[in-house]
């Protein structure tokens, strides 16, 4: 693979951290630096103002713009939804003796940016060089709180090194901001005023009447005589804060946003809303706020870190993984989903894709499991939308959609958004996963019975028995590798398809003979036939699935065996990305794959196949591989790991936990990689600690890299919570609490509790 890091940042095991301001790399910085709650997110942008290249994003999970696309054609969607670029809450201007700041025009020395795991914060400073000669020490202080949703926080300190005076600042909230992809903004402002002691704004999108409200008050040491500042979409006060050489003067300004995507609330209500919220954090203790985000995070760190010894680089690069997933999505808000760049930029659009359940959700289910549900319980909370997709591609049931924000489709690529059948497949499957890990029965038969049912009729009315074999199948299809548009039988959607089918079959069987109450309600709400059940028996039965028994390859497609071959390696580096150098019908010509199709099933149901099937697959399909998506190194690491390839492994997942930090594909600049993170997770975890979850008891096979000398990792099984360390010579396991349980290591079945379990390191699992 033809990556190369940009390395730019200080190597620190609880922090990201820049030293000295490039221009250059300042977009890519912007995403780095990112914060987020789940509910809202801001880039590391300048609040100053900058006049130079920069994103200036600020976003809300859910608030959603819309889009016509004028298309006429039955079943290609007409218009889609996207996340909007919102509102500019830490907009700050400064201005000394009548010199504004500007990084872009301003003079600066000893700029630092930092991003505190622990602490929750991002801080930056300079030193600011007047043209008359006075230096002035600026330090930008921000926090969005991870237990209040609607907050965030911003402080701003001078310390002028030479000379007192005064500063002159404007801070307000502005809705004028540009979405950038659209080249305009998206805002109607509805009201704003002055209420006591908050200023607030609230106002809604131009389509879709997204609503949107934002307050602040202000708190500093001196006393403040403020001016209020208004002009369209924008409000805020002007003050003036006096300076005296060599001490610190701040103000603290705490803002509160509140967001309606449904249209639950009238506008008066949400002012009111906003408005009261606003009063009470007005009168927030700013250093109790600060401690309660550091405690937050201590408990974090206290659950879900992976402890390193040996690779500064990876440990730092894996504690801002774990960070970012929890700033992007932690199971407060049922019914959010976590975007392909969660809230860090506007590239796919916000969007939410399949790889949220095959990725995503095995972080949260071990880390978090109120967080997994949460995220099913947004595919629960959009089935209607689903089932409406369905009706328009001329089937039955849930049809769920390769990218959306608010359950409807919202992919303008008819080949991605109509061929693409696997994500129904991803929803079973994560309903599966998560109720095996977690025993959520409650939620398997509440909700996720009625979710599989529509899921199997959509599979069930989307195939097609083929001609020459009698065989059940999926023709005119895309499957995860989307370098093969238009195919017959993708061998991962029909076995995916044949395991949904199967599942929730065995689902209503025992709850028919288990839990017949609900087993009747989910009947009569689905209007459930009996027939049905036995359509669906047939077809997983008569499912194809194309494999060459002799080598014990499954082939990706009817066909694929056939294809042109294409030695990667003989790409130039120059030409990657394929997608912006080669025209678009060249991609499909070939043998080569974009990402895992065939081994990515392999890893979802890890025990169903031998180690001598992963390695016959992972053999063939390993070389034909370009890995254009960046979900695709973590499953091949893994893999990899599985089969005693321990280099290629390390190979593999040398620049996972570091994607963005080292901007490997040169686009950190439009976000961050979220699934991308996630599956970093899952490369330490299921790659080197071998852990598998799909079988009857969570089972571990940990390897050690060469180049570690030990690492540690936790995860919550049964309400446990288990750590696992590994060294050059053993592997420990304790339960830390909730009691014990049984897990597997190396193939051998061992009850973990506090005194802990110690275990020689596996035979041959030294990687060397």
């Amino acid at each position: 693979m033809a990556k190369v890091a940009d390395k730019y940042l200080k190597v620190d095991p609880w922090a990201i951290i820049e030293e000295g301001f490039d221009p250059e790399r300042n977009r890519t910085s912007e995403s780095i630096f990112s914060l987020g709650n789940e509910y809202m997110g801001v880039r590391g942008y300048a609040e100053e103002g900058y006049g130079g290249d920069s994103l200036l994003g600020s976003y809300f999970n859910g608030l959603n713009e819309q889009l016509e696309i004028g298309n006429h054609y039955k079943g290609i969607i007409r218009s889609l939804r996207y996340m909007v670029n919102a509102v500019d809450w830490l907009y700050t201007r400064i201005t000394v003796d009548g010199e504004q700041l500007d990084l872009a025009k301003s003079t600066i020395s000893d700029y630092s940016r930092r991003l505190d795991f622990r602490s929750g914060t991002y801080q930056r400073e300079f030193v600011w060089h007047l043209e008359n000669g006075k230096s002035l020490k600026v330090t930008f202080t921000r926090m969005v709180s991870m237990t209040l949703s609607h907050l965030g926080l911003q402080q701003v300190a001078f310390q002028p090194l030479n000379f007192s005076g005064s500063v002159e600042v404007c801070t307000g909230l502005d809705f004028g901001i540009i979405h950038e992809e659209r080249g305009e903004n998206m805002w109607n402002s509805l009201h704003s005023a002055e209420e006591g002691t908050v200023t607030g704004i609230m106002a809604s999108t131009i389509h879709t009447g997204n609503k949107l409200f934002s307050g602040f008050a202000l708190q500093s040491p001196q006393p403040l005589q403020t001016t209020r500042i208004e002009r369209d979409k924008f409000i805020g006060q002007s003050f003036s804060l006096k300076l005296s050489q060599a001490e610190t003067t701040y103000y603290t300004k705490f803002v509160v946003n509140c967001a309606d995507s449904n249209s639950t609330r009238t506008a008066d209500e949400l002012w009111n809303e906003g408005m009261e919220l606003a009063a009470a954090a007005g009168k927030l203790d700013e250093t109790a706020v600060l401690a309660e985000q550091a405690d937050y995070w201590s408990r974090i760190w206290e659950t879900s870190d992976i402890n390193i010894e040996g690779d500064p680089e990876n440990q730092q690069g894996i504690r801002f993984c774990i960070f970012q997933l929890y700033q992007t999505y932690h199971g407060d808000h049922p019914g959010f989903n976590i975007g392909a760049k969660g809230l860090t930029g506007e590239a796919y659009r916000g969007l939410a894709f399949w790889d949220t359940e095959s990725y995503c959700l095995p972080f949260y289910m071990f880390n978090n499991p109120k967080a997994a549900r949460s995220l099913l319980e947004f595919r629960y909370k959009t089935l209607a939308e689903a089932m409406e997709r369905a009706k328009d591609v001329d089937c039955e049931g849930a049809c769920y959609p390769i990218a959306t924000i608010d359950g409807t489709e919202s992919c303008d690529l008819w080949q991605h958004s109509n061929l693409q059948l696997h994500v129904g497949t991803a929803v079973s499957y994560g309903i599966w996963h998560y109720v095996k890990n977690t025993g959520d029965q409650a939620f398997l038969y509440s909700k996720g019975a009625e979710m599989l049912i529509q899921i199997s009729r959509f599979y069930a009315t989307r195939g097609q028995w083929g001609q020459r074999t009698g065989e059940y199948g999926y023709f005119g299809v895309m499957g995860p590798d989307e370098f093969q548009l238009m195919v017959n039988n993708n061998c991962y959607i029909n076995l995916m398809a044949q395991k949904s089918f199967e599942y929730t079959l065995d689902t209503l069987r025992v709850m028919k003979e288990q839990a017949p109450a609900e087993y009747a309600e989910v009947v009569a709400r689905t209007a459930l036939r009996e027939e049905e059940l036995g359509d669906w028996s047939s077809k997983a039965q008569h499912m194809r699935i194309p494999l060459d028994e002799i080598s014990g390859v499954y082939e990706e497609h009817d066909g694929f065996f056939d294809m042109p071959h294409l030695d990667i390696h003989s790409i130039p580096v120059t030409e990657f990305p394929l997608y912006s150098n080669w025209s678009y019908d060249r991609l499909y010509r070939y043998d080569m794959i974009k990402q895992p199709d065939v081994l990515m099933f392999m890893f979802l149901y890890s025990g169903q196949f031998s180690k001598e099937a992963k390695i016959a697959n992972y053999e063939y399909y390993e070389p034909r591989c370009i890995h254009e998506s960046s979900l695709s190194p973590s499953i091949h690491s893994i893999l990899a790991s599985e089969i005693d390839k321990h280099e290629e492994a390390y190979n593999f997942f040398e620049f996972a936990t570091r994607l963005d930090l080292d901007n490997y594909n040169r686009n950190t600049r439009e976000g961050l990689h979220t699934t991308s993170i996630a599956a970093a997770w899952m490369n330490i975890v299921y790659g080197f600690g071998g852990m598998r979850s799909d079988g009857e008891r969570l089972s571990f096979q940990p390897t050690l890299p060469e180049r570690w000398s030990s690492y540690s990792f936790q995860v919550l099984y049964e309400e446990v919570l288990l750590r696992i360390v590994v060294d050059q010579t053993t592997v420990k396991l304790s339960a830390i609490s909730g009691g014990s349980t049984e897990v597997i290591v190396y193939g051998q079945q061992i009850k973990v509790d506090d005194s802990g379990t110690v275990l020689p390191l596996g035979e041959g699992m030294l990687a060397g």
